[in-house]
């Protein structure tokens, strides 16, 4: 427990704030809401940018909001329309919550902070918002639901990590991003040719009345 408490050591503070950046970008509310709840149990020493997340109306909206999303992320279609709606908040979120870990290091850091932030928080929202495209191509929610619960598994995990083994996360996250961009790669591409299998279906059924 004291390695989460003490977190006020620089690797710790750059690795929770790449962490904010990129969950941000998976599962924004329940980033929020875990790391205010660790500050307001004691577990985390949040740093002064970030102790507004302990307020029990943060938490409470933050938790409100978890729960939504926990619920409309394992509905085919319906998380697709919630990643689309997030995409103008997630991001900018992820910039605040990486500027507000490294703010009392000075504006330049902040604003460092913010740029990576907002960059990993991107990526991770391209990668989930194209990966959930692709699952509903799937007629059955099973996947959908099985996808959904690692991102809930996999983001508890990395908030974890960032607090206890900085090095090791930075590790973790150096690989997940380097997967993400490869997996954008292939799911672009599969989704390209799905859009192209729709349209020549679509123009196949219309071609009889245009002869």
């Amino acid at each position: 427990m004291e390695a989460w408490k003490d977190l006020l050591d620089a690797p710790q503070l750059l690795a929770l704030a790449a962490a904010l950046g990129w969950l941000s970008g998976i599962r924004l509310y329940a980033v929020v809401f875990l790391v205010g709840a660790a500050g307001y149990l004691g577990w985390w020493t949040l740093p002064a940018g970030l102790q507004i997340l302990q307020h029990p109306a943060v938490l409470a909206a933050a938790g409100f909001m978890c729960f939504i999303e926990f619920f409309a992320d394992k509905v085919p279609l319906v998380d697709s329309v919630w990643d689309v709606v997030h995409t103008v908040i997630r991001i900018p979120a992820g910039a605040a919550l990486a500027a507000a870990a490294l703010g009392a290091e000075g504006q330049a850091a902040a604003w460092v902070a913010a740029i990576l932030g907002g960059t990993l928080a991107a990526t991770a929202h391209t990668t989930k918002m194209t990966t959930r495209a692709a699952v509903n191509t799937s007629p059955e929610p099973f996947s959908n639901i099985g996808v959904s619960l690692l991102e809930d598994g996999f983001t508890v995990f990395l908030l974890w990590l960032a607090a206890t083994q900085p090095l090791v996360f930075a590790l973790v996250l150096l690989l997940t991003v380097a997967v993400s961009v490869l997996l954008l790669v292939v799911l672009f591409q599969f989704l390209r040719a799905v859009l192209s299998r729709l349209q020549a279906f679509f123009a196949g059924t219309r071609s009889p009345q245009g002869s």
